[in-house]
């Protein structure tokens, strides 16, 4: 059981970090742009951080917990990794480096994992997925961010017809993927409907997307009608709902991640100490189910969702100046046009990916998505050499994490015998 405390916390810890470590995600270009002060905007993501508790499923968590067999590992390799992604992590953010701590926590854990049972271990379509998405999410987020932004500017041509058409086709589809689950009988009262609506999750998530996309739109239909200074101040002000929305998904990204590595540690106490699941204590009920060797991580006791996303909401909160730094200006100036641009890009690609139950880099999906609105002034306006460095990084995350979980799974598995 202590051993199962111990990883508890270190994933909580870690949890933490990922706050300070990736709050730059969310705030580096609101905090650049000056909308909001540096005290402002960690409050401002934070709070977004945690209200993703009530609006995400357990898609990413799950999917996580599938990195490796399950049932083939120990706490012990559990432990070893996510010590491994905790001294990566603050490596990086040392030298303010905006690395993956998602991959971070993947390279640790899967690392550990093949240096007890062998590479038969690792669940290879999910670590194929979760690769493939070093490359897609950056690139998705920058095709959306530079699609976004050429939309606003064809939207400031008072007679650019066209991209009003298109404008309100946009709205048109946004509301097909809002209502398209609402269903409305003469049974059923209209409250009722609503309120059933509500409660599925998913659909709260494309309410939210909906909130970001219609007023976005419709500051689009407008802008042909507005001179300079009154375009910046809206697009300042929009600034905060942009930045609202990639720091919910930021939220509902990271923190499952640590779900799933405490759902796997729960799962992997209860079958290695064969306890009888009658006699599991609430606590460490996690619901779960077997098929074909794998687990589907269905329910998490609440305390566990509460608990990663207070750590990464208090760990936002803490900051990460160094890397705001890097994501606010080093990659290229950024201005309230290009903010609102990058960051809902951010978020539309954070939430589709959480939709389909892959696990993403925030991190990746801003940077690309930054890197997007940059192309749209000039290619040079993209400082690429600071381009290369960050993929440098990204590249060597996963493999130098599994490393250094390997070396400390043996590390630890030597002190474990000892004391045994």
């Amino acid at each position: 059981m202590s051993l199962l405390i111990t990883v508890i916390v270190l994933a909580l810890i870690f949890d933490f970090i990922n706050g300070f470590h990736d709050a730059a995600n969310s705030i580096a270009t609101v905090v650049s742009t000056k909308v909001l002060s540096p005290g402002q905007a960690v409050l401002w993501a934070a709070f977004f951080n945690f209200l993703a508790y009530w609006v995400f499923h357990l898609n990413v968590a799950d999917t996580i917990a599938k990195t490796v067999d399950t049932l083939q590992i120990n706490l012990v390799v559990i432990l070893a990794g996510v010590i491994a992604a905790i001294i990566w992590n603050l490596f990086t953010w040392w030298f303010g480096i905006p690395s993956s701590s998602s991959h971070t926590l993947v390279g640790g854990f899967a690392g550990a994992a093949v240096a007890h049972a062998g590479f038969g271990v690792i669940n290879t379509a999910v670590m194929l997925k979760i690769i493939s998405f070093i490359v897609f999410a950056p690139v998705i987020g920058m095709l959306i961010s530079y699609l976004i932004s050429l939309w606003f500017l064809y939207s400031t041509k008072k007679t650019n017809y066209s991209v009003k058409i298109i404008t309100l086709g946009v709205m048109a589809f946004m509301s097909y993927l809002l209502f398209h689950n609402f269903n409305y009988s003469e049974n059923q009262s209209l409250g009722a409907s609503i309120k059933e609506f509500l409660r599925d999750n998913s659909n709260l998530k494309w309410l939210i997307l909906a909130a970001i996309v219609y007023p976005i739109s419709i500051l689009a239909l407008l802008l042909g009608d507005m001179n300079v200074s009154q375009t910046q101040y809206w697009f300042r002000k929009f600034q905060l709902v942009s930045s609202a929305a990639f720091s919910l998904g930021h939220g509902g990204n990271d923190s499952q991640k640590v779900m799933g590595i405490i759902a796997a540690a729960i799962i992997v106490y209860i079958t290695g100490n064969h306890i009888d699941v009658n006699t599991i204590p609430d606590w460490l009920n996690v619901d779960y189910t077997l098929k074909d060797g794998k687990i589907k991580i269905n329910d998490i006791p609440s305390w566990v969702a509460l608990s990663c996303y207070t750590a990464i909401a208090v760990g936002t909160m803490s900051g990460g100046w160094k890397i705001v730094k890097t994501m606010g200006s080093k990659i290229t100036k950024v201005t309230p046009f290009e903010g609102v641009a990058a960051e809902t890009a951010g978020a539309i690609t954070l939430y589709l990916t959480e939709h389909f139950k892959i696990p993403v880099s925030t991190t990746h999906t801003i940077t690309g998505a930054i890197i997007g609105v940059g192309i749209t002034k000039r290619v040079s306006a993209v400082r690429w050499g600071v381009t290369v460095n960050l993929l440098w990084a990204w590249v060597l995350t996963i493999p130098v994490s599994a490393v250094m979980g390997a070396f400390i799974y043996f590390l630890c598995s030597l002190f474990h015998l000892a004391t045994n």
